[in-house]
């Protein structure tokens, strides 16, 4: 997508409303799919069984997970509820879709996915971006419900990429993900029961493009600075904020970056700091 405007605020951070801008969005999470699919297709096989950065995911669960969790979020787009299937139980840290494509030849596993996204890229196009949809247990936003799901391709991207040995390329794709970080701070607080805070938080961040995206009022007294890219990693607990960057300034800037979680589900543990400047 190509970004208009040096400066964006909180409420244009997904665009304006309009099916333009959803159509745009859906644009963006296949562009990110099929980013992550040229960068993993020619990986040596023995790469695809080397352990991710994620505990007990080798490179091949992390693509599994997001066929898996594509073709859910296809049947729940179409059906506008669960399947049946998808409340599977998993075996240990692995889901059940995961296990079954452990004995999937790289090929398959890979067709899987492609098949799976294209099917939620078609159920999402007609769909009217204010309507809901079930997902984690709750009701979100069409619009919200597709963020995420980029969000979750270029995150599990990041490990399926460190685990194949491939350097991982921002795009400003990112701004999906780095809005979704912000708006998601009072769920970070509830997820982990603990107070909303309601101090005011000002995010200025540095695009891959060079532009400045911005959400928040700007004259609060608590700020993050930095780069895009280290703010999504934190956001989606890639990268302990301590190997990163990032400015903050202020309690409540300082706080929020350590509870950060733009993912549904119960607390994250989060990446441990390794204190050698690794991104």
């Amino acid at each position: 997508m190509t970004i208009a405007s040096h400066t964006q605020s909180d409420q244009a951070a997904s665009g304006p409303s309009g099916d333009d801008s959803f159509q745009a969005l859906i644009d963006d999470l296949a562009a990110e799919a099929a980013y992550l699919d040229a960068a993993v297709r020619d990986v040596s096989p023995a790469r695809w069984e080397v352990a991710s950065p994620a505990a007990g995911w080798l490179m091949r669960d992390c693509i599994a997970h997001l066929a898996e969790l594509d073709e859910v979020a296809a049947i729940i787009a179409e059906a506008g509820a669960y399947p049946v299937r998808s409340r599977e139980g998993s075996a240990g840290v692995l889901s059940a879709g995961q296990v079954k494509a452990r004995a999937l030849p790289v090929a398959d596993l890979l067709a899987w996915w492609r098949a799976s996204r294209a099917r939620l890229e078609a159920a999402l196009r007609p769909l009217d971006p204010r309507a809901r949809l079930p997902w984690a247990g709750q009701e979100m936003g069409v619009r919200s419900f597709a963020t995420a799901r980029l969000m979750e391709c270029w995150s599990h991207g990041l490990d399926a990429l460190e685990a194949a040995g491939v350097e991982a390329v921002d795009s400003d794709r990112l701004r999906h993900v780095a809005h979704l970080g912000y708006s998601t701070r009072p769920f970070a607080y509830r997820v982990r029961g603990l107070p909303v805070s309601d101090a005011p938080l000002h995010v200025a961040l540095q695009a891959p493009s060079g532009a400045t995206w911005t959400w928040g009022p700007e004259d609060a007294p608590s700020r993050v600075t930095g780069t895009a890219g280290d703010f999504c990693r934190v956001v989606t607990q890639r990268i302990h904020h301590l190997d990163t960057a990032l400015i903050a300034e202020g309690e409540a800037a300082r706080e929020f970056l350590v509870i950060a979680q733009a993912f549904a589900g119960p607390p994250g543990e989060g990446r441990a700091p390794r204190g050698d400047g690794h991104r």
